[in-house]
């Protein structure tokens, strides 16, 4: 059979990661020398510890704004760089704070205690004691050192991610109070009414923007389309799909490779997000996903009902055709990672090659699904099976199957050991950075 297909759209020229990208380091650098006029214009203090710890007060409030902008799930900026790399962003963003304001808080108190002639730790508990403000910021800083300490690896792995997310929202109250803590006694935010307008302004920019992504878009959303399951189907003994519809689902905006966080609202799961990748192009009037029973949330969607309601937060993700540098692509999924991957396939345009990476054959999942959008398409699909050792995607087995592939952009979505030995062995084809698309589907980094 001969399939026609329309030819593939040119790729974009313009890297929209790198446009994204640039922008927010260019806001941030522009802040950043706002900041520094603000603070030389209100002159210094005759102790240089003290102007030091101002400087580190000043810079801590504003990468704290910035990284409230990070996790604000805004569409524009998700959809261009991705939540996975926005949210590492956000962990490394958040050291730097930590760091940032111990600096503030040790430079300042030795800074005043030089001058009164007592030890640093009395001089911050007289100052905490005396000085409007003083306390609040010191109970912000013991919050942030606590989230710091849990979102550390070595906690953070050994914690569920419920656990570390209720832990890690007192970073708003810690906000609440550091920005209190500088409108109380920071010298530089009431030097002159142009710098309060603009630590205000700030502020209202990165809070709005986290009630915006983070509240008001998910609430309007699901308000507006009214999210139901139509289908419950299992695919296997331990994977399952579940079908959702609502209304007016044209236009919620979700491109094939995105994911949504799930939340079925029944009487044992409605506190409970999980993100599962949509496995089927989005066509406007159902929305599809699949997963496989890894934990007790992923195992219920067996047992859901038809009509159960939903709440989705989404569509989130980078891993569309977007990013696309080429006319042909390399398809590579391992396991269940294979969700995106077929709903990529369904919506993708240009030749082809699709690798499946599973076990058995009894692992590959949604494998007749593939196998006929494969001839319908006219791409080439590859199952590969057998244990992870020896690796049989590795560089000479790869090069055998796809012999042009450093000419092709590659879409990878499996288990992380899988993805990051096609990752090394990409390098080592030759396969250029921006031609190869991956996501890590990890809320907390």
């Amino acid at each position: 059979m001969t399939t026609v297909q329309a030819p593939p759209a040119p790729p974009t020229a313009i890297r929209p990661r790198v446009v994204a990208r640039t922008g927010l380091y260019a806001v941030l650098a522009v802040n950043a020398a706002v900041v520094a006029y603000f603070f030389a214009q209100a002159g210094f203090a005759s102790n240089a510890l003290i102007v030091i710890g101002r400087f580190f007060g000043l810079y801590g409030a504003l990468v704290m704004a910035f990284q409230l902008v990070l996790v604000a799930r805004l569409p524009w900026l998700d959809r261009r760089i991705g939540m996975d790399r926005l949210t590492s962003w956000h962990r490394w963003t958040g050291f730097a704070l930590l760091w940032t304001l111990l600096a503030h808080a040790v430079f300042i108190s030795f800074g005043y205690a030089d001058g009164a002639g007592v030890g640093p730790v009395g001089e911050l508990v007289d100052l905490a004691e005396t000085t409007e403000g003083v306390l609040r910021a010191t109970v912000a800083l013991g919050i942030i050192i606590v989230v710091g300490a849990v979102s550390a690896r070595y906690a953070r792995r050994r914690l569920a991610y419920e656990t570390w997310h209720f832990i890690h929202l007192y970073t708003y109250v810690a906000v609440v109070l550091a920005f209190s803590h500088q409108v109380a006694v920071g010298t530089t935010f009431t030097a002159s009414s142009s710098a309060t307008a603009y630590w205000y302004a700030v502020w209202a920019v990165a809070l709005g923007s986290v009630v915006l992504g983070r509240a008001v878009l998910p609430l309007w959303r699901n308000y507006r389309h009214q999210f139901r399951v139509s289908a419950v189907v299992p695919e296997s003994d331990n994977v399952v799909s579940v079908h959702v519809t609502g209304r007016d689902l044209d236009k919620l905006g979700a491109q094939a490779g995105q994911f949504f966080l799930w939340r079925f609202l029944t009487k044992d799961r409605w506190w409970q997000a999980n993100p599962f990748s949509l496995s089927a192009a989005p066509d406007g009037r159902t929305l599809r996903l699949t997963a496989k029973a890894a934990g007790d949330g992923s195992a219920a969607l067996r047992h859901l009902k038809v009509g159960t309601r939903v709440f989705a937060e989404g569509p989130y993700g980078a891993f569309t055709t977007l990013h696309r540098q080429k006319t042909e692509s390399l398809l590579i999924a391992g396991g269940v990672g294979v969700t995106p991957i077929r709903a990529l396939l369904e919506d993708i345009e240009g030749h082809t090659v699709v690798i499946y990476r599973v076990g058995t054959d009894r692992d590959a999942v949604l494998y007749g699904e593939l196998r006929d959008l494969a001839v319908a398409k006219g791409a080439e699909l590859h199952l590969v099976t057998g244990p992870p050792v020896p690796d049989r995607l590795g560089p000479r087995e790869l090069v055998q199957l796809v012999p042009d592939i450093a000419d092709r952009d590659v879409f990878l979505c499996g288990p992380p050991p899988m993805m990051n030995a096609v990752l090394r062995t990409l390098g080592d084809l030759g396969v250029s950075k921006p031609q190869i698309h991956f996501e890590r589907f990890s809320l907390a980094g």
